[in-house]
């Protein structure tokens, strides 16, 4: 566990201002000065501040050996609310605040959508904001829907430190290669997959096989692209953070 030495997280309660700075540098390889930030409308809660330090850790492993070894988290400062009761693990903070926030966990605007995100209002190549968690994925209600914690931050992190975005296309997941033949919108290729339809009802789920649409020539509505556990082939993170390995444009890798 070498990559961890020295992660540390410091839990430090604050008051509420804002604006638009962080801290973040990169050390050696690690990333140090990370914020993140639990909002005072998140209702009292010590799992959430349990799971956040576990989604980090996770994550560093998964981004220094995906990246072979050339990035890790080296610590990050958790900031609890004020409103939270007193706890002796708690330090008063030096100079972190609401306003340096990197990653904020707070309600989702829409109740039931708590997909992450990261605000991004700039061109590709340039930082975002800050990451948003909600409080149940944290807590992991939403796992099955978005899969571990740990390296969706990862993801995340991509958009947010190196301005990257999404390389999957959700309006057209299908399309008609050269070859005729029906590909699922990836990066790349040589990612390896079934497409299938999968559907629960009540207690039960179906699984089958997808059937193609006479009118668009393509698989029909409910398809999705299921990849292979096991990959030979390396992957964007922006496309699937599920693949074990991945590409980090070299423009970016700061």
């Amino acid at each position: 566990m070498g990559l961890l030495r020295g992660f540390v997280f410091l839990l430090v309660p604050y008051l509420l201002h804002r604006s638009n700075s962080s801290f973040i540098r990169l050390n050696n390889n690690g990333f140090e000065d990370i914020i993140i930030v639990i909002d005072p409308s998140v209702p009292e809660d010590e799992k959430i501040i349990e799971r956040i330090q576990d989604m980090l850790t996770t994550a560093s492993t998964y981004l220094f050996e995906a990246t072979e070894k050339r990035f890790f988290f080296k610590n990050v400062t958790i900031l609890v609310p004020e409103n939270w009761k007193e706890n002796p693990q708690y330090k008063r903070p030096k100079y972190e605040n609401y306003k340096h926030a990197d990653v904020i966990v707070a309600p989702p605007t829409l109740p039931g959508r708590d997909e992450p995100y990261t605000k991004q209002f700039t061109e590709c190549g340039e930082k975002g904001e800050h990451i948003h968690f909600t409080p149940d994925f944290l807590l992991g209600k939403t796992q099955n829907e978005y899969g571990p914690s740990g390296r969706l931050f990862v993801h995340e992190w991509a958009h947010l430190r190196w301005g990257v975005f999404d390389e999957y296309n959700e309006d057209q997941p299908f399309y008609s290669a050269k070859s005729k033949k029906i590909e699922a919108t990836r990066c790349s290729t040589g990612i390896s997959g079934i497409n299938r339809v999968y559907k629960c009802q009540g207690g039960s789920c179906l699984t089958r096989t997808c059937r193609v649409d006479s009118t668009t020539k393509l698989y029909e509505k409910d398809c999705q692209f299921f990849p292979d556990k096991l990959q030979t082939e390396k992957a964007s993170i922006m496309f699937m953070q599920s693949i074990d390995s991945f590409l980090i444009p070299p423009d970016y890798a700061s």
